[in-house]
């Protein structure tokens, strides 16, 4: 299938909120999800005062770019915690050294910020807080399971 340029205005995308559990909460309009991209992803999101969307993370095959349109916050690294504000770029590589979790510190406003990220797929993600990895699929359903029981290669064969 060839693929066609797409041209599509932020008011048009509808938003998607997911608060499941806090302090976590989001609003997303995904730009590239309708649109056939099979090697970035293109998404706007908003987190609201004192929240983040994702926590602490990094993956293994993907980078993921942020930039910062309206707010100010706080990006958790491995080197300690940056303060984020409109204007700024973050570039998070693949690997251990792209660990990071994005929070809104407002009392008051939205935290919004543009990210592009590579696709590559299957890719595992890692969450060192909860010890915790995640198999994801771009397009299809995550599955998480816990790092801490290790077993041997031919167990259960």
């Amino acid at each position: 299938m060839k693929h066609k340029i797409t041209v599509i205005n932020e008011s048009e995308i509808k938003s998607k909120h997911k608060h499941i559990h806090d302090p976590y909460e989001y609003y997303k309009k995904e730009v590239t999800i309708d649109h056939n991209s099979d090697q970035c992803y293109v998404a706007f999101y908003e987190i609201p005062p004192m929240k983040s969307n994702y926590p602490y993370h990094y993956h293994e095959e993907n980078t993921e770019v942020f930039y910062i349109i309206k707010g100010n916050g706080v990006l958790r690294t491995e080197d300690g915690p940056i303060l984020i504000k409109a204007g700024d770029t973050i570039v998070s590589p693949p690997g251990k050294h792209g660990v990071h979790k994005i929070t809104n510190t407002s009392q008051d406003n939205m935290l919004k910020y543009f990210e592009v990220d590579t696709t590559n797929s299957p890719d595992i993600v890692h969450y060192p807080d909860s010890d915790k990895l995640g198999i994801m699929k771009h397009n299809e359903v995550s599955s998480f399971y816990k790092n801490n029981a290790a077993i041997d290669y031919y167990d259960g064969e």
